[in-house]
């Protein structure tokens, strides 16, 4: 079993937000391909079993909010037996990647992000693969504001096929692994830093 995580915050009003990338990426995979599968409420989170190749995976959007997201995650990966450093991939806003791109790591800390440090500290560790989604930088605006608010509609443009490109990154990573699937959908920048 495969565990593809999307963070955000759950409830009508963070809906279309750049802190809910995470959820928005998985609602595009299971669009694409978990067609007829129904979601269930399981591990304090939105569930949706499902296969891609032979492999069988869990998207999982857990519904506690952000800075508290590694408790469920942590309860579906023991109630499987599964490995994170093997099986998990979370997917995330990055206030420190432009609009329009993302970026796969194996591992890393958790550059600020209260989800990431909450699920590190849940799993003992940040050994698992991680999908992060740029935002951009919130310039002047207090980033607890800017990453609960809404894209302008300039990011939104840059933002969308940023998010499908991460739907079939995160397809490709069930098949093809951390390391071929970065080689695929990692953009080279001028300045690269591993977080």
């Amino acid at each position: 079993m495969k565990f593809i995580v999307g963070l955000g915050n759950p409830g009508l009003k963070y809906n279309q937000t750049r802190h809910n990338v995470g959820f928005d990426v998985i609602d595009r995979i299971a669009r694409q391909i978990a067609v007829g599968e129904s979601a269930i409420t399981k591990f304090d989170s939105v569930i949706i079993e499902t296969r891609i190749a032979d492999e069988k995976v869990l998207l999982m959007k857990p519904q506690k909010f952000m800075n508290k997201s590694g408790q469920p995650i942590q309860q579906a990966l023991t109630f499987y037996k599964a490995d994170p450093t093997t099986d998990l991939l979370v997917i995330v806003d990055d206030i420190h990647l432009p609009c329009g791109t993302i970026r796969l790591r194996p591992e890393g800390n958790s550059a600020g992000h209260n989800g990431l440090a909450d699920i590190a500290c849940h799993l003992a560790g940040g050994e698992w693969s991680r999908l992060r989604v740029g935002v951009d930088e919130p310039g002047l605006i207090p980033q607890a504001d800017y990453v609960l608010g809404k894209f302008t509609p300039e990011q939104q443009d840059m933002t969308e096929p940023a998010l499908s490109k991460a739907a079939k990154a995160a397809s490709a990573w069930i098949q093809l692994g951390i390391d071929e699937t970065m080689n695929q959908f990692n953009e080279t920048q001028k300045s690269e830093t591993t977080r």
